[in-house]
């Protein structure tokens, strides 16, 4: 018996069954999820997303990235999201939370203003430095995941074509900070002022090395503009370049995995 879901699953039913309680208004399939299956529910209590594994791999992932979401809760300025993790009649997990209303940083990007640029720079390199001083004595084991296990597990279970010096630079120059570990455009969230929200979608979270962060927010393009602004809120970023070209290549890995097996999912962010 698989452990994750397909299309062909009975979504709507799983959906209406984990919310007896609300009026479902809308579902609407996200086609931008590689990890999983992201459908966002219109009830009459609000939006919410559920997101449904596509894969083992996934699957227990999801349980990561919930158990990180909840403990990271409130230790930061900036929403993130409270996080229920669910199990359908097959006992595979999902998660559901309530959507964070705003815009991807990647639909505004370049469309912002110098002002609001800079901001937004400021605001991302602040939820970095935060997230990286939260104390993880206390904290539950899959938030201690170390990213570079993580990142070599996803590249060893995707792709063929490993590029072992890009894992060996990674575990070499690793700490024991709490990083997000997929801080790019799609899960940054800005209000309506185009003000940093919040943060969404921690499957990769573990403990790291931050400028894995600050070099993931610079692995896709942005503007010059705002990667010059972005740079010069830390202080050190010697790494930065060389962790930027190793996300480069996983992120290539991943996508020849997604466009071999999901055709229908949107890759236009790369």
């Amino acid at each position: 018996m698989s452990n994750f879901f397909t299309t062909s699953d009975p979504l709507d039913k799983i959906i209406a069954e984990t919310f007896p309680d609300k009026k479902i208004l809308s579902t609407k399939h996200i086609l931008t999820g590689w990890t999983n299956i992201v459908i966002e529910v219109n009830t009459n209590d609000g939006a919410y997303f559920f997101r449904f594994p596509r894969n083992p791999f996934w699957s227990k992932m999801i349980v990561k990235d919930a158990t990180v979401c909840n403990f990271v809760d409130g230790k930061t300025s900036f929403y993130t999201p409270q996080m229920k993790l669910c199990y359908d009649e097959k006992h595979r997990p999902f998660s559901v939370h309530k959507k964070i209303e705003g815009y991807t940083l990647g639909d505004r990007i370049y469309h912002l203003s110098h002002t609001a640029l800079t901001g937004v720079a400021y605001d991302v390199a602040k939820f970095i430095k935060e997230l990286s001083d939260i104390d993880l004595k206390d904290a539950p084991e899959e938030v201690k995941y170390p990213l570079s296990d993580f990142l070599k597990e996803l590249d060893y279970k995707h792709y063929k074509k490993h590029i072992d010096a890009d894992h060996e630079y990674i575990k070499a120059t690793e700490t024991k900070n709490l990083v997000h570990g997929d801080l790019n455009l799609g899960n940054i969230l800005l209000d309506e002022n185009d003000k940093v929200v919040g943060v969404i979608d921690f499957c990769f979270a573990g403990t790291g090395n931050p400028q894995m962060d600050t070099a993931r927010m610079l692995s896709r393009p942005v503007p010059k503009e705002f990667e010059k602004m972005f740079l010069a809120q830390f202080t050190n970023t010697d790494e930065v370049g060389r962790m930027k070209l190793a996300w480069k290549h996983i992120d290539a890995g991943y996508a020849d995995h997604i466009r071999s097996n999901f055709p229908e999912i949107n890759l236009n962010q790369l």
